[in-house]
């Protein structure tokens, strides 16, 4: 099977293309720069801006694709040229998206790929669900061989899965207090890179997935406070202190966290993923949190460069606690 990424070069897409090589697929990765983390061996590599429709199709020539998935497309203007840019050259066009698009509060639990799509703020959920509309509507009137893949909240070992990141283990480990939104029991969902991949990867080429889209989420359940209460355990912090505040409050004192408190973090977000498991027969995830957590520290303390508290955030923290 031929495979061309467009971007694919980040967490999750670098973890993808590793994927579809063990699977035995040629991988060619289309970026404008030198990847800023390592190619799998085997990944052919191009340069182009992919965004520009021209510097594509010179860079691809005449070859042709099982599937080709873009990574980065973010708005409309991203994607409009590719209907026609991969009509009769790629047997399945695969748009990243995001389970952010879903609607909040969403109306009704678990989330299904059918739930309702709305967000009318949020700008980056917004223009992917823009997106979304705009290569749907190329499916359904010229066959544009469409297959929608949102992935939800992805981690790897490079990644402290909470919006505090690094400075809610550093605060953790000096026995201060960290604050979480709300009252710390608003359910989340978590899915290592690996996981995705190995839920991601049987979908390239496959017939079935035309047409359809698909959340590739891990399905497991977590509290936010369990995420920041697992965090500590992997850090070695026995009895952390956590402190419960207002998604409003917090974004007085921390206003980049305004929006992704508003429309994102603060609400529940459980998933259905029968039609998952329907197209990738015996997918289940892997990795609990708890080892994902215990990898990241890990990675974290043999790399202490990496260990860097916000101290504006961790003021603004402080200001919380004492309210």
């Amino acid at each position: 099977m031929r495979v061309l990424f467009l971007g694919g070069a980040g967490m999750i897409g670098s973890a993808a293309a590793a994927g579809a090589v063990a699977a035995g697929a040629e991988v060619t990765v289309v970026t404008r720069s030198q990847p800023s983390r390592p190619v799998a061996g085997g990944v052919r590599q191009w340069r182009a801006d992919v965004r520009d429709p021209e510097a594509l199709a010179r860079v691809m020539g005449d070859e042709e694709f099982d599937a080709v998935v873009n990574w980065v497309g973010f708005t409309p203007d991203d994607v409009r040229a590719h209907p026609a840019l991969f009509a009769g050259r790629a047997g399945q066009y695969v748009f990243i998206s995001t389970c952010s698009v879903f609607g909040r509060p969403v109306p009704n639990l678990p989330i299904t790929e059918s739930s309702p799509r709305r967000q009318p703020v949020f700008g980056y959920a917004r223009d992917k669900i823009a997106c979304e509309l705009l290569l749907e509507d190329a499916h359904r009137t010229s066959g544009f061989p469409l297959t929608t893949v949102r992935p939800f909240h992805t981690y790897d070992r490079t990644v402290i899965p909470v919006l505090a990141g690094w400075t809610a283990v550093d605060r953790m480990r000096a026995g201060r207090p960290v604050v979480v939104h709300g009252d710390g029991t608003s359910l989340w969902s978590l899915t290592h890179v690996s996981d995705f991949a190995r839920a991601f990867v049987p979908l390239l080429g496959l017939d079935h997935a035309i047409g359809e889209s698909v959340n590739v989420v891990s399905g497991d359940i977590l509290t936010w406070d369990q995420i920041h209460l697992t965090l500590a355990a992997a850090a070695g912090v026995r009895d952390p202190v956590l402190r419960h505040r207002s998604s409003e409050s917090i974004a007085v004192h921390v206003p980049g966290w305004a929006d992704v408190l508003e429309h994102d973090f603060r609400h529940s977000m459980l998933f259905d993923t029968s039609k998952l498991r329907s197209l990738v027969p015996g997918f289940a995830p892997r990795v609990s949190f708890s080892q994902g957590a215990r990898e990241a520290l890990a990675h974290y303390d043999a790399h202490p460069e990496l260990k860097t508290a916000d101290e504006e955030l961790s003021r603004a923290f402080d200001a919380l606690v004492g309210e």
